[in-house]
């Protein structure tokens, strides 16, 4: 670690640097974000970007008195080093290590938790009322992205801070970019801003002129303003924001430090809501991140030298099937479209985007739009498929309800990362989704246990013409041979996969295969376990799981999801309907918790959702003596 970041515990210590030196600690901090990301994996290109403006905010600002609300946080590694982190860096979204995140428990310069996008207008303007009703005088920053800001949440928040008047200062961090290329006429405007800044100088002079004519009487005074206005229109480039209340400054180099401390002194002197645009490059500083942010956006362990991950995936992952079998039910079906908010790589649309791009729609970051859009498109006579991780679809699950299901359009929604997604933490993990959706009215829900079943689940999706879901996991496939021709599955039918006596087990989804061989494993202790796979979370295949559940005393539940109103809920449920209640039912899923940041296998094995854990949970439950809740007794 270099000298100046080696005197750097906190911000105040920041204070004793003169600003030449600020530019050096930048480097040294770059250098320090790039070793350690490079062994532990993480988010890169973004971090990269925002290291001089990190810098030069705790330069300007007295943390944790004043506020920096970051907006999704995955660019808050700079701030977590400066904040006394440094020297717990290297366990950055490590099992029990720092939260890749702005985390409250880690430090009081983390004020709000955030790890989805567009949250931080809303946050900063309710901490700045807070400030104002307790007459405090303490500054609040807030930094979004212009991706972020495509989200409706973000012009709701920018809205109600322009009426009110209050003093907020945005940042607006303008890369281009959000995880992809950012799209939409908002991202045009912001980029025309970022192009043409020569019309600030115009801006100026016109301004001087204006005020430099003599106010005879009020008419002309009036005449004056109206013509102020006019070339305000004609000129003034930030008049979007402007026309919503807020003074608009910029745009700056976001890696200029000291034109950024300049600006954030003369925001200070303006009263009320105030938007500084800055324009920053995407990993900075390391060639292959500056020449291909997307790929180092989230990277895994990677060679410094050339930038090659350490470790690349053996097989395919679930994301790629989806997206290869896009392709081929697009090909029989034209209206079939693709759908995803701001994700064509991490859900795989990538391919259908570049095969059939006039029915590829990127919505920007916009996850409620996408299913309202989906909903007029089915209405429309079209074959919308929403691609969507799990932890994102929470936010868009009025739109689930409202315009999907409750006039029963025909609309997919693949739900990608479902279950333990890793080192993303708690704002990504799609532990949830099993109970959110089963409750909702009419919703086909599916769970492949592989990869040749997600491709027959889709294609049943999007053939059954009713609301439907396919949920699957993060990271790679099982690896077995897929079938060659698509086929649409009976909806609500489960399989038998395997008979027993002794023990009955019911999977669903990733789950499946890792009771298939903890039932081996007991088969070496005398003991046969039967496998059920439900292949559809709802609706349930009463018949099969009635007539096997009534052939055994023992049955246990296994998802890999939380354990409140899940898979295991609506398993009880139905037996609970059918008055079966001589059976001893154990469910084996997540605890009620926000389940934190770390390895997928680690937590699978944790709690006991990986073979050895399914066999040791079962082997306990048909041993004698054990006490279990007896099902309706």
């Amino acid at each position: 670690m270099s000298s100046l970041l080696d005197k750097i515990n906190s911000p105040q210590d920041l204070k004793a640097l003169r600003i030449d030196d600020l530019y050096k600690l930048s480097e040294e901090i770059r250098s320090f974000i790039i070793r350690t990301v490079a062994d532990t994996g993480g988010h890169l290109a973004s971090n990269l970007g925002v290291v001089e403006l990190t810098i030069a905010l705790h330069y300007h600002l007295n943390s944790p008195e004043d506020k920096i609300i970051w907006d999704v946080g995955h660019q808050s590694y700079t701030h977590k080093i400066l904040t006394g982190r440094k020297d717990k860096f290297y366990t950055i979204r490590q099992y029990k290590g720092l939260s890749g995140f702005p985390k409250r428990k880690e430090s009081i310069h983390d004020i709000i938790e955030t790890g989805h996008s567009s949250t931080s207008i809303s946050t900063g303007l309710g901490l700045a009322l807070a400030r104002d009703l307790n007459k405090r005088k303490e500054r609040i920053y807030s930094v979004i992205g212009d991706g972020s800001l495509t989200a409706g949440m973000a012009f709701e928040a920018l809205n109600h801070a322009g009426s009110l008047g209050t003093d907020l200062k945005v940042i607006l961090n303008d890369n281009g970019m959000s995880i992809d290329q950012n799209v939409g006429a908002l991202s045009r405007y912001i980029s025309n801003i970022r192009t043409a800044p020569r019309i600030h100088k115009i801006k100026e002079d016109l301004e001087f002129i204006i005020s430099k004519i003599p106010k005879i009487g009020p008419t002309v005074s009036k005449s004056v303003e109206r013509v102020k206005d006019g070339f305000k229109y004609i000129f003034l480039s930030g008049i979007l924001f402007e026309e919503m209340g807020f003074t608009y400054i910029g745009p700056l180099d976001g890696h200029n430090i000291n034109e950024l401390l300049v600006n954030f002194k003369n925001a200070d002197n303006i009263e009320g809501p105030v938007l500084i645009h800055i324009t920053t490059v995407k990993g900075k500083g390391y060639k292959p991140a500056e020449k291909h942010p997307v790929k180092y956006h989230g990277v895994n362990p990677f060679i410094i030298g050339n930038g090659e991950q350490k470790k690349e995936n053996k097989r395919a992952e679930y994301s790629q099937i989806f997206g290869e079998t896009m392709l081929k039910i697009a090909e029989e079906d034209d209206r079939v479209l693709g759908i995803t908010a701001a994700m064509p790589e991490g859900t795989g649309l990538s391919i259908f985007r570049d095969k059939y791009p006039e029915r590829y729609i990127d919505v920007g970051i916009a996850e409620q739009h996408a299913l309202s859009l989906a909903s007029g498109l089915a209405a429309g006579g079209k074959k919308p498929v929403v691609a969507i991780y799990s932890s994102f679809l929470q936010r868009a699950y009025d739109q689930l309800i409202h315009d999907i299901c409750i006039p029963e359009f025909p609309v997919t929604i693949a739900v990608d990362r479902s279950g333990i997604v890793g080192s993303d933490g708690e704002t990504h993990q799609g532990i949830y989704d099993n109970s959110f959706l089963r409750i909702v009215p009419g919703l086909i829900i599916m769970a492949p246990r592989d990869e040749n079943q997600l491709q027959h689940m889709l294609y049943t999706a999007v053939n059954c013409g009713k609301p439907a879901v396919i949920k699957y996991p993060r990271g790679e496939i099982i690896g077995i041979e897929m079938d060659q021709g698509l086929k649409e599955l009976q909806i609500g039918k489960g399989e038998l996969l395997l008979e027993g006596e002794d023990l009955l087990i019911i999977a669903v989804g990733s789950t499946v295969y890792p009771a298939l061989e903890a039932a081996e494993m007991l088969e070496r202790h005398g003991i046969r376990a039967g496998v059920i796979d439900a292949c559809f979370i709802k609706p349930l295949d009463g018949d099969l799981l009635l007539d096997n559940i009534k052939q055994y005393r023992k049955v246990l539940i296994v998802e890999e999801n939380v354990l409140n109103g899940g898979f295991g809920s609506a398993v009880m449920e139905l037996l609970n309907e059918n008055q079966v209640y001589d059976v001893e039912i154990k469910r084996s899923g997540l605890p009620d918790i926000f389940l934190e940041h770390g390895p997928q296998e680690l937590f699978r094995k944790l709690y006991k959702l990986d073979s050895t854990g399914i066999y040791e949970t079962a082997l306990e439950f048909v041993s004698e003596g054990l006490e279990v809740y007896n099902y309706g007794r």
